[in-house]
């Protein structure tokens, strides 16, 4: 096994957000690549804003991602306790060592570190050189006897073994403070790798939790494949150095390596992170495919009543011609309403348009007829042959006739191909829905 050890700290006091699951992420790609560790330790020093359902909302999402590590919480390891909240005695001998050093002191009931005031300098794997001087001394122990950030953190990454710190560029400013408190230990410097920030979609800025789109949990609730999301995050800062853009989880740990990884910030693209999902979509097999639309349509009490109400032949017919056309899960309910019921909504501006040249009325009657007869709705290519043809004989082509049909079918001027929602519809409710349309015409003003 590789002696590359790295690891992600998040704090539980916040919801699991892009920025967070980026790290993570391309920490856990770093391990896999090399065939290194893959630590998640936990930094839950600040009691006020530390949750226990925050922290399971990390463990859920990582776990969703594929995310899985080899030591920390729930995994267990030769370098715990993973949680900093239980970690006080680490601290306790560590502090003492500085003290021993003569590199401590304290002030207004505060423990400080004496900086060296020597140049800081790092070879960053990313950024290149890097040199910095801390000009001053700076707490390590607050009054109330916690420890800050820049201690706990050096004092974790030593004790276990970490060689790679890779985090997000705005921890940067941070290193002189950390290298101070490595040499002071004389302990080995690992190698920092500072990954370029995610700005936020639209204006100046890092995107932050409040951002739309921001949130993994969000993902899961809408449907989202966690393979996509993946995919989509790799990109967030890292260049395969070619044209690829959707592949396969192996692939991206194959290739991925820190000369990939750009210096210039990243911009978060909710609609190139639907595209991503949406190619997924599409070439997931019919059977997974139903079962995630299953399991979307049961988390709400509306949907799932839906979805128990339907014959689960039909309910699978529906969602498979809906799959090559809808770009996430969440949009099922509303794309497939009129499968389910009599009461679908009606499309003002598909009513516009259809009623803005010719006489759809007339068309919608001829058409109703022909399927009154003796068509095989089953037979899609047939149907959509006979539709031709009898437009032909009318001095009409086949678009005069579909869209008026599809507005009376289905409220709306888009969906799957037409012959598709007559099959499933089957001809019954297809004639009936005609029928109603031309007794009623919704008014296109």
């Amino acid at each position: 096994m590789s002696q590359v050890r790295v690891r992600f700290a998040p704090s539980p006091t916040g919801f699991f957000h892009i920025g967070s699951a980026r790290t993570a992420l391309f920490n856990w790609l770093y391990a896999r690549h090399t065939g290194g560790t893959f630590i998640l330790r936990v930094e839950d020093t600040d009691k006020e804003r530390n949750s226990e359902a925050f922290l399971n909302v990390i463990y859920d999402s990582m776990r969703w991602l594929g995310l899985n590590w080899d030591e920390g919480p729930h995994a267990g390891g030769d370098c715990g306790p993973y949680r900093q909240s239980e970690r006080a005695h680490i601290y306790t001998e560590y502090l003492e060592k500085l003290r021993a050093a003569g590199r401590v002191y304290e002030q207004d009931g505060a423990t400080w570190f004496k900086i060296s005031g020597e140049p800081q300098v790092i070879e960053d794997a990313i950024r290149g050189r890097v040199e910095r001087t801390e000009e001053k001394d700076f707490v390590i122990i607050r009054s109330d006897g916690n420890p800050v950030f820049h201690f706990v953190n050096v004092v974790d990454d030593i004790s276990m073994g970490v060689t790679h710190v890779i985090r997000g560029e705005d921890h940067l400013s941070n290193t002189s403070k950390h290298t101070e408190l490595f040499k002071a230990f004389g302990a080995p410097l690992p190698t920092f790798a500072h990954i370029p920030l995610i700005l936020k979609q639209d204006g100046p800025g890092k995107m932050s939790k409040r951002d739309k789109g921001a949130l993994i949990e969000e993902y899961q609730n809408r449907g989202y494949l966690p393979e996509a999301v993946v995919n989509f995050l790799c990109l967030l800062g890292w260049n395969p150095k070619d044209d690829s853009e959707k592949m396969p989880i192996a692939e991206i740990i194959e290739r991925f390596d820190f000369p990939g990884v750009n210096q210039s910030n990243a911009r978060f693209d909710e609609r190139k992170m639907a595209h991503m999902n949406m190619q997924y979509l599409l070439e997931m097999p019919p059977a997974d495919y139903l079962s995630l639309a299953q399991s979307y349509f049961s988390r709400s009490e509306t949907h799932a009543a839906v979805m128990q109400a339907a014959d689960e032949a039909y309910f699978a017919e529906v969602i498979a011609i809906s799959q090559p056309k809808v770009k996430a899960i969440d949009e099922l309910p509303d794309y497939t309403v009129y499968f389910f019921t009599e009461e679908f909504p009606w499309n003002d501006k598909a009513i516009k348009k259809v009623f803005k040249k010719g006489e759809p009325l007339e068309r919608l009657a001829e058409l109703r007829e022909l399927i009154a007869g003796d068509l095989d709705l089953n037979d899609e290519t047939g149907v959509e042959e006979a539709i031709k043809t009898f437009a032909e004989t009318k001095g009409f082509g086949f678009g005069d006739y579909q869209a008026v049909a599809r507005l009376a079918v289905t409220g709306t001027n888009a969906g799957p191909g037409l012959t598709q929602i007559f099959r499933v519809l089957g001809k019954d409710k297809v004639v009936s829905r005609m029928g109603h349309f031309l007794a009623n015409p919704p008014s296109a003003e």
